[in-house]
């Protein structure tokens, strides 16, 4: 019988797309259905990084990259990390992929054997347990619940460790919680960090400038951590940029060899027009960054406030990215007609179906306690869909 390899029945497809498709397939059927299920910011990308891809194909940029990127995007994104976070990096430090996902999977690819741990927070983004079974790793989950703000502790960190574990993945701001790990509790991660010789952390900062904290703060800042992290970001959140794919890791340059060596064989490099539109993006006027960053506060702010007001959620208020992640478990159990609730991916079909509110359960972030709501939208959408949700939930008994 024709099956497809052992490799791809490890994973699962990603929850998010499954359930943006879902509402998609609704929409296309005229029904009036608020898609909160896809983290993609609403805003069009800024004209002038638009003007600067136009001038690239003018220009025929039209050819084969190198497979790192071109090196004026590489020099960019040095000095993006000089300027904004105060980073020391080279030109040969950086590797350009197609999308901070790529730059991701890049990684784990490249540092993890098949037997080797990942360590992953909980709740997770989906597809970082999945990168780490195709790379024949073992995914380890340390829970990070409501009760502690989604944040993983450095007692926490220390306690999963073993001989096996060859990488952490951290992610802040967070993707699906919103929650921002302070200066001081990025510090005491990398100090356990440090105390394990053959211990890496990938951060994945791709909301870096989602944030309402004040400031980002990057764990490659410490001493010793620049030689043990790998820095991910790109384009697609802070410039609305998310169908360009154009995505970086900074690492020590042995890391970016494998990742070049990686990518080499089975992508080349990036879109040779998105790179010139990311290298403007990254080189002139930031306006547009604080713009956007200001909107979704204010998203943010307006989430909150009405999602506290639906009686048996328990919410708190994140901190970055435009998430809003919920704790719902007070409705399982509960039914309305012959429909009962029995967990969060329930009660994420049960509002797309009946509110006619695309959400995803909080199943697939590993955190079943909760649900995840984007909030890069409009403000009218957010009103009328926390409207919705709020009197589909008071259905249920």
């Amino acid at each position: 019988m024709a099956q497809l390899s052992n490799r791809l029945q490890r994973l699962a497809p990603s929850a998010t797309l499954a359930m943006s498709q879902k509402s998609s397939e609704m929409k296309a059927q005229g029904i009036d259905v608020i898609n909160l299920s896809v983290g993609e910011p609403d805003f069009n990308t800024p004209d002038h990084i638009k003007e600067a891809a136009k001038k690239a194909i003018d220009e025929n940029f039209s050819r084969y990259s190198p497979v790192a990127g071109y090196a004026d995007l590489r020099q960019a994104i040095v000095d993006k990390l000089k300027r904004e976070n105060q980073l020391d990096y080279t030109v040969n430090e950086i590797c350009v992929s197609n999308g901070a996902k790529q730059s991701v999977c890049n990684t784990v690819m490249a540092l993890v054997n098949p037997g080797e741990e990942v360590i992953i927070p909980t709740p997770y983004w989906v597809s970082y347990p999945q990168m780490a079974l195709l790379a024949g790793g073992v995914p380890v989950f340390v829970q990070a619940g409501f009760e502690q703000n989604f944040k993983m502790t450095a007692e926490q960190l220390e306690a999963a460790i073993t001989p096996k574990t060859r990488l952490l993945i951290l992610c802040s701001p967070s993707n699906p919680t919103g929650s921002v790990y302070s200066k001081e509790e990025l510090k005491a991660l990398a100090e356990v960090i440090l105390r394990h010789e053959d211990l890496y952390v990938l951060a994945d900062e791709i909301y870096e400038h989602i944030n309402y904290t004040g400031r980002h703060e990057s764990i490659a800042q410490f001493p010793g951590m620049k030689e043990r992290a790998i820095v991910v970001n790109g384009v697609s959140k802070a410039y609305a940029m998310t169908g360009w794919r154009i995505g970086y890791i900074a690492a020590p340059e042995w890391i970016v060899k494998g990742c070049n060596k990686l990518q080499g064989q089975y992508t080349s490099g990036p879109c040779s027009v998105s790179q010139k539109a990311a290298e403007f993006a990254y080189t002139e006027s930031q306006a547009c960054v604080e713009e956007m960053r200001q909107a979704f506060e204010r998203r943010r702010n307006l989430i909150v406030d009405l999602a506290r007001q639906i009686p048996g959620l328990e919410v708190n208020v994140p901190e970055g990215a435009f998430y809003l992640f919920p704790k719902c478990s007070s409705f399982y159990g509960k039914k309305v007609g012959n429909r009962v609730i029995n967990n969060s991916t329930d009660l994420a079909m049960y509002l797309l179906e009946e509110g006619h509110v695309a959400t995803v359960g909080g199943d697939a972030f590993g955190d079943p306690e909760c649900f995840r709501m984007s909030y890069a939208t409009s403000d009218d959408n957010i009103r009328e869909s926390m409207k919705r949700i709020a009197e589909a939930l008071g259905k249920l008994k």
